[in-house]
C-alpha cells in the first residue's frame, strides 16, 4: 500500500487534518501543545512540531506566540479541497481500477446506504 511508508509526521498530520475535518478542531480553537499532542499519539515531541510546521506553512493555523497554535479560519475549507484533490488523483484511480476487475456498478454502491 501507498501510505505503509509514509513518514510519521506525515501521519501525525493527517490526523491532525482529520480531526479539523471532523470537527474535533474547530475554526479559532486552539490546538492541543506539542507536547500533550505527543503523548496522546505515542510519538516524539520533536516529530509533532514538524506536523504542526506543516499547517503553519500552509496558512491552516495561527499562532499566537506565547499562547500556542489556533485553527485558522478558512482551514476546514482548504483542507476539504486538498481531501478532494488527493482522493481524486492518488486514491480514486486505483479504487476505480479494482471496482472494475471486481464488476462493482458505482450505482450499486450508492444503493447499499
Amino acid at each position: 500500500m501507498k501510505n505503509d511508508v509514509k513518514p510519521v509526521y506525515l501521519k501525525l498530520r493527517d490526523v491532525i487534518a482529520a480531526a479539523i475535518l471532523d470537527g474535533n478542531f474547530k475554526e479559532g480553537q486552539m490546538l492541543p501543545s506539542v507536547r500533550a499532542f505527543a503523548a496522546d499519539h505515542g510519538a516524539n515531541p520533536l516529530t509533532v512540531a514538524k506536523a504542526y510546521l506543516l499547517f503553519q506553512d500552509s496558512g491552516l493555523v495561527d499562532v499566537k506566540r506565547g499562547v500556542g497554535l489556533f485553527v485558522a479560519s478558512g482551514a476546514t475549507a482548504k483542507l476539504r479541497s486538498f481531501e478532494r484533490e488527493n482522493f481524486l488523483q492518488n486514491i480514486w484511480p486505483d479504487v476505480k481500477a479494482q471496482m472494475q476487475r471486481a464488476g462493482i456498478d458505482p450505482i450499486e454502491l450508492l444503493a447499499l446506504n
